[in-house]
C-alpha cells in the first residue's frame, strides 16, 4: 500500500474510532439517570487511550492519528467513570 493510502486508513481509523468513543455518552446519560453502570470499562479505556495518546504526541515522529483517535476516550472514559461513582 502506498504511503497515502497508509495515511487515509490511518485518519479513517481515527473517525472510527471517535465514533466508538463517542458511545459512552450514552452511558454517561444512563449514570447521570441513576442508572449507574461498571466502572470497570471506562476506567480501562481511560489508561489504554491515554497511553496511546502518550506514545502517538512522544514519539520523535509523532503519530497524530493515533493519538488524535485515543484522546477521546481518556476525556470520555473519566468522565463515564466519575458520573458511575
Amino acid at each position: 500500500m502506498s504511503e497515502r493510502g497508509i495515511l487515509v486508513l490511518g485518519w479513517i481509523a481515527t473517525a472510527t474510532a471517535i465514533v466508538m468513543y463517542l458511545s459512552y455518552i450514552d452511558q454517561i446519560m444512563l449514570n447521570l439517570g441513576g442508572q449507574k453502570g461498571s466502572i470497570v470499562q471506562p476506567f480501562a479505556t481511560m489508561i489504554n487511550c491515554g497511553l496511546w495518546v502518550a506514545y502517538g504526541v512522544l514519539k520523535k515522529k509523532r503519530d497524530w492519528p493515533i493519538a488524535v483517535a485515543n484522546f477521546p476516550g481518556v476525556v470520555l472514559g473519566a468522565i463515564t467513570l466519575a458520573t458511575a461513582l
